[in-house]
């Protein structure tokens, strides 16, 4: 309970002393958790005035950093953000073990220093048993978020002390630590225990996946949006179905506490079966799902299984053979949901809802878009959504196959029906599509004197192997794909125009990522993808402006290997930043970009006629300056990537020799 006057202050300290004394306290002064924690502290006999504070010595602080290392590591970047949101408000984030001896902490210079007088540093003891009352200590004792507000400390000297303080849950219910933020009273502030608790959510989220390698892990909400974010539910069930542990999202949605989700099951929190649900998790990337919780309410998630859960267990087995439940597993771990492909972008939407209208009437369709924009990714959605996803989906790129072995690949061979063909011969990806989709890459590439044999196997129904005297029926749906017009390849004569209009029964034209109104999100999917759900990464609103604004020639392609540079570039991180980004993808970049970055400091627009040069000289100067020589931090400030700035700075000292 915070109580801003001075008069106040007194009146709790004097509340304080009278509890002591006659066990009795006014109703509405402090909390039921701080008054439970005073009666602890004088049964335990701490002293008012002095208390026991001690600090553990520093081989005990190495060790115990060392025994929370993983605590550590995922708690760090968490408290540089959280200490972002307080800084300059004479504070300090800390981060304390399961017994309260402080490990590690960061805060305003005015206040740390004041703060050490106490003892509040790293390896701190801040357990009720030695400092009574605080934040730290009470909230290990009550096992939930405690607020300490100055007086309401019962030691007397830590009353100049402000503290907000979370457990760390692990995914089992037990403690790892306690994150708190400390300050000085005066400049007390209501939303502190609010990021505290966020924060601390954040943290046990990311250690929650890397616990449970071998197991099923679902991540969900009732929101798809809020997959992969701070705000998901985390459950884990072991590989035959029964409840290991869940976050404090998970419980929330499913109504329970962590004692009444002892003993729970698969089958008594959702709604479907165990063996549907890891059919549907094969599919990648990972969809989201949607799942029934057996309350009827119905959210979505994405599930991931561990090393030990069979991934053939789940699988239909064909009376075909073993050959044809190869083809089925590798089929269904290269499925793309349609939903997977469109994040809120009105031309894809339109697309994709254009396209589910003729899936299933065996209309052939056609994809145009530039390299890069996902057709073949387009192609498995629609194969997917359609009558043929039990059956193949067999994808063959016009442009990569040399052009005197298109013939054989495509339709087929018998043994010996040339020199260097296989002992047994080969079936061609027209037999291999055999009840499902035939996927043509690249189509205005395929060579102009076997069009007219594709036009007839397309019209027949039928293949001819090469080499052989017999033909075969075959069943399939053609997608055929390209990134320039075809249409305009027809009027030219280097493509057949029956097959042209046999082919284009529905044209989608995919748009260009430059002209996509859902980039944010997209790359988000994509960064999901990449990470998995072990961790927490973030895209920095620098790094969102640029992605708006660049050219992407590459398209979602490009995208995808410019976030994977970062994620590696990144390390341990969890925020990419305009550092992380390579210096070729910023070069690409519209220079208003970094008009703009330079022209943020008023001194630094106002150049008059100076050369532009000079103007980049001394930003770079002021801005390493700003940062005392850390070239990473002046990069993200400027804009530009660390090789850019180090290529600069060579280029200044050549100049200056």
């Amino acid at each position: 309970m915070a109580i801003n006057s001075v008069n106040g202050l007194d009146r709790i300290r004097k509340v304080r002393e009278e509890f002591l004394s006659q066990g009795i306290v006014p109703a509405g002064v402090v909390d039921s958790i701080i008054l439970r924690s005073w009666q602890r502290s004088a049964e335990r006999g701490i002293g008012m005035e002095r208390g026991e504070t001690r600090c553990t010595p520093r081989y005990d602080l190495m060790q115990r950093r060392e025994l929370n290392n993983a605590l550590l590591q995922r708690s760090q970047p968490v408290m540089e953000n959280l200490y972002h949101e307080i800084c300059g408000t004479s504070s300090m984030v800390l981060l304390a073990d399961n017994q309260g001896v402080v490990l590690h902490s960061i805060g305003d210079p005015d206040f740390v220093d004041q703060a050490e007088k106490v003892y509040l540093k790293p390896g701190g003891i801040w357990s009720e048993g030695v400092n009574g009352t605080n934040a730290i200590g009470t909230a290990l004792e009550e096992q939930s978020a405690v607020q300490v507000y100055c007086s309401e400390h019962f030691i007397d000297k830590n009353r100049f002390i402000s503290c907000s303080a979370t457990p760390i849950f692990d995914p089992k219910g037990g403690i790892l630590g306690v994150l708190d933020v400390s300050g000085d009273w005066r400049a007390h502030q209501k939303h502190t225990m609010a990021l505290v608790r966020l924060s601390a959510q954040m943290i046990e989220n990311q250690m929650f996946v890397p616990q449970f390698p071998d197991d099923i892990i679902i991540c969900f909400h009732l929101r798809p949006e809020f997959i992969g974010t701070l705000y998901e539910g985390i459950v884990v069930f072991s590989p035959d179905g029964h409840f290991i542990g869940a976050n404090r999202c998970a419980l929330l949605q499913f109504g329970l506490d962590r004692a009444r989700s002892a003993g729970q099951t698969f089958s008594s929190l959702f709604g479907l079966s165990l063996a549907k649900l890891l059919e549907q998790s094969r599919y990648l990337p990972q969809p989201v799902l949607k799942l029934p919780l057996l309350s009827g309410v119905e959210v979505y998630g994405r599930v991931w299984s561990g090393t030990t859960v069979s991934p053939v267990t789940f699988l239909p087995i064909s009376s075909k053979g073993s050959d044809v439940v190869k083809n089925r597993q590798q089929s269904v771990a290269e499925t793309v949901a349609l939903s997977d492909l469109e994040h809120g972008d009105p031309a894809m939407q339109t697309m994709i809802a254009k396209a589910l209208k003729v899936i299933g009437h065996d209309i052939p369709i056609m994809i145009e878009g530039e390299s890069g924009t996902g057709k073949e990714l387009l192609a498995r959605g629609l194969h997917q959504a359609g009558p043929r996803r039990s059956g193949p989906f067999v994808p063959i790129n016009c442009a990569a196959i040399p052009e005197g072995l298109f013939e054989s690949e495509l339709f087929g061979y018998q043994e010996g029906a040339f020199t260097g063909a296989k002992r047994k011969g080969n079936i061609g990806k027209i037999m291999e599509a055999d009840g499902g989709t035939l996927f043509l890459d690249e189509i205005g590439e395929m060579p102009l004197n076997l069009q007219a044999r594709l036009l007839r196997t397309l019209q027949d129904r039928t293949v001819s192997p090469l080499g052989g005297t017999g033909s075969h029926r075959v069943n399939i749906v053609v997608i055929c794909a390209t990134n320039r017009r075809v249409r305009n390849a027809v009027a030219a004569g280097t493509f057949r125009e029956d097959l042209y209009y046999r082919l284009n029964g529905l044209l989608l034209t995919l748009p260009s990522l430059k002209e996509r109104e859902d980039k944010v999100l997209l790359s988000r999917k994509i960064l999901c993808d990449l990470i998995g759900p072990e961790r927490i990464v973030t895209i920095s609103s620098d790094v969102f402006r640029i992605f708006g604004s660049h050219p992407w020639p590459g398209n979602i392609r490009q995208m995808h290997n410019v976030l994977r540079t970062a994620v590696a570039l990144l390390g341990d991180g969890h925020e990419i930043t305009v550092a992380e980004l390579s210096d070729d993808f910023l070069e690409q970049t519209d220079s208003d970009i970094t008009v703009t970055n330079m022209s943020e400091n008023p001194s630094d627009a106002s150049c008059g006629n100076e050369l532009l040069v000079d103007v980049e000289a001394r930003l770079i100067t002021s801005t390493l300056d700003r940062t005392g020589g850390n070239i990473a931090a002046a990069a993200r400030i400027m804009g530009i990537g660390r090789n850019t700035l180090y290529r600069k700075l060579r280029g200044q000292v050549s100049e200056s020799k």
